[in-house]
Formats: structure tokens, C-alpha cells, sequence
């Protein structure tokens, strides 16, 4: 795949954009640079470090020469002449408390203390210096380890259950929760205001997620999306998933990709592009896996994507995101972002045991990044009228999910058929049984999202994620059960 064509900002080169370090935001415009080489003289000054930078800290002018003396904080350059200047500038970005400031002011302005020794009577002002330097040198809480742990990895479950019972019920943003409690922010980085909360169980942001492999995520992410957009409705697809099914599957290819969007903060309208009337596609492909490092290292990490994404799906009447089978950040990404999640699950006693997972992941979602998201349904696959495990497994999600259980979606071969065709299920075989199943899926879509959720029903599903849990290890424990009658 090739990159964003440029031209070096240093000396001209015209060259292909593929790595997150030839692209840099400054002065409200980016540069470009086709090599490490460029990108150090463009640190250095165009003639080499004989011009001078500003110091982002005190405003000095000075020429940078050291390793230390360049830092990028909140994904921009800085400057700084010395090391105090430096731990500044990461203090400020770390967002130190002003109470530390006012605490070490108030000590340096205070009188000695009579009696106390030299090393106490300064212990007030250290403390509050270490206080402030601390800001810079650890992660601002506990919380963003906790988010790795409980997210993280099937590894981290016995932390993740710890983390979920011991912590207290959520307060409202913006609200103390407790003595002790440390405040972190869930705003995006550079203060930018985070767009409304959208109402829960109102599936508008709908993400297609299973932890296991071969239920059909991709095959049910774009039957909805194209049946939707079927209906009249404006609809964007976003691959999150490094593999890049969904491109294959509607026949389509793009040079820019989901990567180029995260990492290097391309534009939604120019990474996306039309494949059917009403649906835009965000494609994916292999480069994505490398955004998980640059997720990694960003302060909100888990929202990231909707930080890029919220402004310009607000233009669309639904946007349905395609994820992989995997615990990750990218998952992580797409969770917070999303405002309910559809679940495809084969008709298989596998399939069944890996909903646990997902409907523990989504409570940790909602308790330990505090987003609102919910389980809105689950959906058979593969459904085999014929096989005995296939009418147990689905008895089973209706007698432990009630209405959030949809139609199952009947096995047919022309649903494998139609990726190979570059084509949809309607398109490929329209009036098939299977087509009429995803049908059903889009129009219940639509009528819950103009339905709404209201007063007791809305109780009900911000409840959903937690009365699941002890269902679905019932329903994975004996998939049999409701078949069978016991």
C-alpha cells in the first residue's frame, strides 16, 4: 500500500509517507520529512543548529545541541534550554495539580519553623516539589495500569475481577469519588472538549465484536452496514481489524487507510471512500497492527479513535465498526467509541463459552473507562436447523438473553460465496434465506434506534452488562440446558 504523497520540508525531496515520524503537526500545518536525516536538521535548525530555538518553557533563545534538549509532548515538538525547563514543560503536559504549586509556594514563603531541624523545617517544600515532580516521572493514577490489566489479556483476569469488586460504584465526570480518590482526565489530550454522551442501549454506534474467531463478524458487520445503507440510511464502515476482510469483501482497495487516520491524523473525508450508494468505507490493512504502538504510548489511550472519529460521524445516520478477535487496544479503541455492541456467535458450544469474555469486557468498559456501552444484541450464526448442538446453543442465548437474542442468521454456502465476489449478501444472492435473516437484523436495528429507550427500559439496559455475566457462564457451563430441559 503506498503512503501520502509530500515533499520534504527540509530539502524538497518529493517521497511516499509511511512512518509516523516523517509527519509532524507545527504551527498549525504539518511538516514532512523524507528521512531521519531531514527530521534531525529540521531539530537542529535548516543550517544545521546555527539558528536558534525558543525555549517552550522560559521563551530563551538558545541553540539545541543535546538529545534531552528536544522532547515531544502531547504529539508536538517542544523546546527546552535546560533540564528544569524540561521537567516543566512534561509537568505541564502531565497536567500537575495546582495545589502541589500552591503547597511548595506557600513553603518557600513560609517562615522557619522554630525548633524543628534544618532538614524538617525544608521537608514541606520538598514534599510538594516531589509531589509536582512526580506528576512527570509516574502515570497520574493507578487507573491506566488498572485499564492494561483488566482489558489487557485473558493473563489479567484474576487482577481484572479484583479491580472490578473493589472499586466503588462510579460518580458522575467531573465528580469527587471519594477521600483519596485521584482525579483523572478523561478529556482528550490538548484540553479539547469531548463530545456528549450518547444515550445507552440506542444503537447508532454499533460495533461488531466477539473475542473468538469465525462467528462472522465481518460477514454480519458488512450485511448490516450495506443493508442499511439499503434503507436510505448514511452509513460508515470502519475496519478495525489489521486484516482487512472488509475491503476484500465489497470488492474495494484504498491507498490511505484507518492507520493514516490514528497516526498520523489524516482527515476522515480523506481516508474514506464511497463503495455503495449511502455507505463510506474506512479500510484497514497489515499497517494497522503498527498503530497499536502508537497507541500505547498516548495519554487517553482507549480514545484515541473516537477523539479522530466523533466529529465526522456525526454526518452519518450509523457507523458500524468491524473488530478483531482479539483482547487489544484497537478493541479497546472501538468499545469506547461505540454505543452498543452486536455479538455474532456461532452455533457452537466454542462460540457459546467465549460470550463470557465479551460481556465481561464490556463491564469493564463501563466500570474502568467509565463509557456507557452496551451489549444492545446477540446474533446466531451458522444456524443449521438440522444439527442438534445448533437448536440447543440457540435455545439456550433466548433462554438466557430474552429479546436481546435476535433471529439466527441460517447457514448458507452463497454467504461464503459472495466475498470472493467482491459483492454483499444482497447483491450476491438477494431473496436467500440467509439475506432475508440479516434483513430482519437491519430493520430491528432500525426500529430500536427510532423507538429509543425510555424510563424502565432504559434502567434495563444500562443494567445489561452486569445481570449477563452469571447468565452467560450459565449458558456456557451447559449449553444443552434449555434444549434439554433441565
Amino acid at each position: 500500500m503506498g503512503g501520502i504523497s509530500e515533499t520534504c520540508s527540509v530539502c524538497g525531496t518529493g517521497f511516499e509517507v509511511q512512518f509516523r515520524y516523517q509527519m509532524e503537526e507545527k504551527d498549525g500545518g504539518f511538516s514532512f520529512f523524507c528521512s531521519q536525516k531531514c527530521l534531525e536538521k529540521s531539530q537542529l535548525g535548516e543550517d544545521g543548529g546555527a539558528s536558534l530555538a525558543t525555549c517552550d518553557a522560559c521563551a530563551k533563545r538558545f541553540s539545541p545541541h543535546l538529545v534531552s534538549q528536544v522532547l515531544y509532548v502531547t504529539g508536538r515538538r517542544h523546546y527546552a534550554c535546560s533540564l528544569e525547563c524540561r521537567t516543566q514543560l512534561v509537568r505541564e503536559a502531565k497536567g500537575v495539580r495546582l495545589g502541589d504549586i500552591a503547597a511548595a509556594a506557600s513553603a518557600a514563603a513560609a517562615p522557619p519553623a522554630e525548633g524543628l531541624p534544618p532538614a524538617r523545617r525544608d521537608a514541606p517544600l520538598a514534599a510538594g516539589a516531589a509531589r509536582a515532580a512526580g506528576e512527570a516521572a509516574e502515570p497520574a493514577s493507578p487507573e491506566p495500569a488498572a485499564r492494561a490489566g483488566a482489558l489487557g489479556g485473558a493473563a489479567a483476569a484474576p487482577t481484572v475481577s479484583a479491580a472490578v469488586s473493589a472499586a466503588p460504584p462510579a460518580a458522575p465526570a467531573g465528580e469527587p469519588r471519594g477521600p483519596g480518590a485521584v482525579a483523572v482526565s478523561l478529556s482528550p489530550a490538548g484540553g479539547a472538549k469531548r463530545p456528549p454522551q450518547r444515550p445507552a442501549g440506542v444503537p447508532r454506534y454499533l460495533a461488531v465484536f466477539n473475542h473468538k474467531g469465525g462467528t462472522g463478524k465481518t460477514t454480519t458487520a458488512v450485511s448490516v452496514a450495506a443493508g442499511l445503507a439499503a434503507r436510505d440510511k448514511r452509513v460508515l464502515l470502519v475496519d478495525t481489524d489489521a486484516q482487512g476482510n472488509v475491503s476484500v469483501s465489497l470488492g474495494a482497495s484504498a491507498e490511505r487507510s484507518l492507520y493514516h487516520v490514528l497516526v498520523m491524523g489524516l482527515r476522515i473525508a480523506d481516508a474514506t471512500r464511497t463503495v455503495r450508494p449511502n455507505l463510506d468505507l474506512l479500510p484497514s490493512n497489515e499497517t494497522l497492527a503498527a498503530a497499536e504502538l502508537y497507541l500505547a504510548g498516548r495519554q487517553n489511550r482507549d480514545r484515541v479513535l473516537s477523539d479522530r472519529l466523533s466529529a465526522a460521524a456525526a454526518e452519518y445516520d450509523y457507523v458500524v465498526l468491524d473488530c478483531s478477535p482479539s483482547l487489544s487496544l484497537m478493541n479497546q479503541n472501538a468499545l469506547v467509541f461505540a454505543d452498543s455492541v452486536l455479538v455474532p456467535v456461532a452455533c457452537d458450544y466454542l462460540s457459546l463459552v467465549g460470550v463470557r469474555q465479551v460481556i465481561k469486557t464490556v463491564k469493564n468498559v463501563n466500570a474502568l473507562l467509565h463509557h456507557p456501552v452496551q451489549i444492545w444484541g446477540v446474533l446466531p450464526t451458522f444456524f443449521d436447523g438440522r444439527a442438534k448442538i445448533a437448536r440447543e446453543a440457540v435455545g439456550t442465548m433466548k433462554q438466557h438473553f430474552g429479546e436481546r437474542c435476535l433471529p439466527p442468521i441460517r447457514q448458507a454456502i452463497k454467504v461464503k460465496e459472495a466475498p470472493a465476489q467482491g459483492q454483499t449478501i444482497f447483491e450476491y444472492a438477494p431473496g436467500t434465506p440467509a439475506a432475508d435473516d440479516y434483513l430482519a437484523v437491519v430493520d430491528r436495528i432500525i426500529e430500536s434506534r427510532e423507538r429509543g429507550v425510555t424510563g424502565s427500559e432504559a434502567g434495563a439496559a444500562r443494567d445489561a452488562g452486569s445481570w449477563s455475566v452469571d447468565r452467560a457462564d450459565a449458558a456456557a457451563e451447559r449449553p444443552g440446558a434449555a434444549a434439554a430441559g433441565a
